[in-house]
């Protein structure tokens, strides 16, 4: 069918672009980052992701699900968005005074615990001022973001990380090199915000205009005040652990577990990223049709388990050279940390892609309890296992993680049919091959005892490997890929 193939051509370019700038992201991220973790220390890491998850909630209260509703309306018009600017810079302004003022309690919050042992907190209030205005101005660009979302400009997306990016991350790494430390960090984001906010200007064909009527915020609270709290409780169940660490651990445990965290993240948001930008509009195209939009779903479930267990098992199995390499060997605690959250963030693409066909289904609400129930038994398990140690707690924060995509797969099943057996059949192959995959290149490699050596060695080996069986296995996500991608390259032209 010529929709079916004109869908199936707009998804491969996004997927390809999303790939694309993903990539970029993971180089730049990996370049500048060995930088920053050799220029800094954990406690300069930690002063920093004390304030995450304030920052975190600050923008999602600041944005309030309406960006989400933004790109899941069925007709758009230029009041939508003007509305959900408008009302994102009143609320971002209104927000930040209040932290503004909020900031000594934060700094007090911290200082009357086991994280202020021995390291000077004095400068986290200043510092807290500076970083929440990161949010301040992302509300100006909420509503462009959408803009671009809605339309799959994902090409332009693309470009606007790279530029962001590198930007950001040399004014972070300038300033640590002239000593400024943990204000680095804190510019570094600021600066990553700003850029991003003037290129989503740039490239977006939208402008706000006055007088303002906010009328269409009525009409999208229904979804969107659902989204907001599904947003909170997701931003507090991601950063619960860097909050129990903060109170109860000391500052360089906190950044040790935000360095293994940031390695995870980056890795798994890599891999999201390729798909977040053509999900839910692709999902949302077919929603009207039921076997179509569980023919798709699949499609991204194969996909995404093509890219995300090789990516992640790979991660954990160079992590210890990765460290050493990269970060030197004052990181080294944070190694077996990042190996547990490699393994626990497989499960986060694939709830991104539960998550977007429930809301393509307008069903906010299931999103909501399901993100709340999880949450709830995220905390409890962290708040009764922290006396075992930090090893402990990220184990079972990653149990519970895996529990909570069963739930999400429970919900699927109710809107478009798919049985858990066939989510299984979907990802399981994936994931023992990854695993073989990654087994065998660390009995390969085992004789190999220069550390500079092995690390390009299982890359290498982990690659070549991982693309053989799946050759072998006859996968039809590897063989439409590197089709896709050959058809690319006989498309470029020649001299």
């Amino acid at each position: 069918m010529p929709e079916d193939r004109n869908l199936k051509e707009k998804t491969a370019r996004g997927l390809l672009w999303g790939s694309i700038s993903n990539g970029a992201q993971l180089i730049l991220g990996t370049g500048f980052g060995i930088f920053l973790a050799r220029l800094l220390s954990p406690a300069d890491y930690g002063m920093v992701g004390l304030l995450t998850v304030f920052s975190q909630i600050a923008a999602v209260l600041q944005d309030s699900g309406f960006r989400t509703a933004l790109a899941n309306r069925r007709e758009i018009v230029h009041e939508d968005y003007n509305a959900v600017f408008w009302f994102n810079v009143i609320t971002g302004s209104a927000i930040y005074l209040l932290l503004f003022f909020l900031a000594p309690l934060i700094t007090a919050f911290y200082q009357q615990s086991d994280a202020a042992a021995g390291y000077d907190l004095s400068e986290l209030t200043p510092l807290a001022r500076f970083s929440f205005l990161g949010f301040v101005i992302a509300s100006l660009g909420t509503a462009h973001y959408a803009y671009l979302f809605r339309t799959l400009q994902v090409k332009q997306k693309a470009i606007i990380t790279i530029v962001s990016l590198t930007t950001s991350n040399s004014i972070g790494v300038a300033m640590a090199l002239t000593g400024y430390a943990y204000w680095g960090l804190a510019v570094q984001g600021v600066a990553f915000t700003t850029c991003n906010t003037i290129l989503f200007w740039h490239f977006s064909h939208w402008r706000p205009t006055l007088p303002v009527s906010f009328r269409p915020l009525k009409e999208m609270f229904g979804f969107s005040s659902k989204m907001l709290a599904t947003d909170i409780c997701t931003n507090i169940n991601n950063n619960i652990l860097s909050v129990m660490l903060g109170r109860f651990y000391a500052v360089s445990d906190v950044g040790l577990y935000n360095q293994a965290s940031k390695w995870t993240v980056m890795v798994s948001t890599m891999v999201l990223g390729t798909i977040r930008d053509v999900a839910q509009p692709v999902l949302r195209n077919v929603e009207t049709e039921r076997e179509r939009h569980k023919r798709v779903f699949r499609k991204m479930l194969r996909f995404n388990a093509f890219m995300t267990f090789p990516a992640l098992f790979g991660l954990a199995l160079i992590a210890r050279e990765l460290v050493i390499v990269a970060v030197t060997e004052k990181w080294l605690p944070c190694v077996p940390l990042m190996q547990i959250l490699c393994v626990g963030a497989t499960a986060l693409p694939l709830q991104f892609l539960c998550t977007n066909l429930v809301i393509t289904k307008e069903r906010s609400d299931l999103v909501l309890w399901n993100t709340m129930g999880l949450g709830v038994a995220q905390i409890c398990a962290v708040f009764f296992s922290w006396p075992y140690g930090i090893r402990a707690m990220v184990c079972v924060y990653t149990a519970i993680s895996f529990l909570g995509l069963a739930v999400w797969f429970y919900f699927v099943h109710r809107e478009i049919g798919l049985r858990l057996r066939e989510a299984l059949a979907d990802l399981l192959p994936y994931a023992a091959i990854a695993a073989v995959t990654m087994a065998a290149t660390a009995l390969i490699t085992s004789p190999v005892d220069n550390i500079y050596l092995l690390l390009p060695l299982k890359i290498i080996t982990a690659v070549l490997l991982y693309a053989v069986l799946m050759w072998l296995c006859g996968s039809a996500t590897f063989r439409e890929c590197t089709d896709f991608l050959l058809q690319k390259y006989r498309k470029r032209p020649h001299a």
